[in-house]
């Protein structure tokens, strides 16, 4: 019991646990966007492999670590325009396109790869985000350590915020959220639903390939394959968890990563010696579907999400 208190008030625990919830903040920004416009995108896992992989060729190939966010940015915006055009305009299924952008967008990142680099057995590394000095705020004791993080971990809070402001203070939030509520009604406006939805659904695919490129640009420094291993399930699930708003599903971000950096240092105790780690490893899925059942309870569903809408159509 003492270990796990020692873990939970050390600043270099807290550090990995905003660290890692960044990538999940940003995926999920993006999926909420899409589920609050009516669609559910489960091509996110595929989009931020491809996120990762572009946004890390493009930093290798020379051009600056912004200009990689950029380049990842638009893969998944890419796979966005394929994924709205198949499901908004031509009503297909959800389900079935999202899994299938998710095996696109994953075998094309391998095959680029391979293209890429042929002669290649270890991914190379480039130069990734370094930790931000912030003046007077990374001097304090305990918090100074805790919050030394990269530029792209700040822009994932200040997007959660943005996106915030965007759905519940803007007359465009308005419309995404009630295109996903009521989308004869948006119609009726005068607006387009179509356009609404896939422009949800783009700007989400975007969000998403940027927490893939997060991982590459900011917590690693190479590419390779399992390295977004399932966090776009997580994704998925954080939206339901945080009942479709951005604030609690950054919260559900932050549960998650405490406590895979909990497991990951619950291994190093005596405990982590005398059980398995496989159950280490199981840990934060198990407390997270366990919060999941609890949070998801009172969660009210967007009324149109996964309903395809004609125009014209009450």
């Amino acid at each position: 019991m003492n270990a796990v208190v020692d873990i939970l008030i050390s600043a270099s625990f807290w550090a990995a646990v905003i660290r890692i919830a960044s990538p999940l903040i940003l995926a999920t920004m993006g999926e909420l966007i899409c589920e609050r416009a009516g669609v559910l995108n489960l091509g996110i896992e595929g989009i931020m492999v491809i996120g990762a992989f572009a946004g890390w060729m493009a930093v290798y190939q020379g051009l600056p670590l912004w200009g990689g966010v950029a380049v990842a940015m638009a893969a998944g915006m890419l796979f966005g325009l394929l994924h709205s055009t198949l499901t908004v305009p031509f009503g297909l299924s959800q389900h079935v396109v999202g899994l299938g952008v998710t095996l696109l967008a994953t075998s094309s990142a391998s095959f680029a790869y391979r293209l890429m680099l042929p002669e290649v057995t270890s991914p190379p590394k480039i130069a990734p985000f370094q930790p931000l000095h912030v003046p007077g705020l990374s001097d304090l004791p305990w918090l100074g350590e805790a919050l030394s993080q990269t530029a792209l971990t700040w822009a994932a809070f200040a997007m959660a915020g943005l996106v915030a402001f965007m759905l519940y203070r803007t007359p465009l939030g308005l419309a995404v959220r009630a295109v996903g509520e009521n989308p004869a009604a948006v119609e009726a406006q005068g607006l387009s639903v179509t356009g609404l939805r896939m422009g949800a659904v783009i700007a989400g695919s975007g969000l998403m390939a940027v927490g893939g490129a997060f991982l590459t640009l900011s917590a690693f420094s190479s590419f390779f394959f399992e390295m977004v291993n399932g966090r776009g399930w997580i994704c998925i699930a954080l939206v339901v968890f945080g009942a479709w708003r951005p604030g609690k599903a950054v919260l559900g971000a932050i549960l998650f990563a405490a406590f895979d950096a909990l497991q990951i240092r619950l291994q190093q105790t005596p405990l982590g010696a005398a059980l398995p780690y496989q159950l280490f490893l199981a840990l934060p899925f198990i407390l997270s579907i366990l919060a999941l059942i609890l949070m998801s309870r009172r969660a009210e569903v967007p009324a149109a999400l996964m309903v395809p809408y004609n125009k014209g159509e009450r």
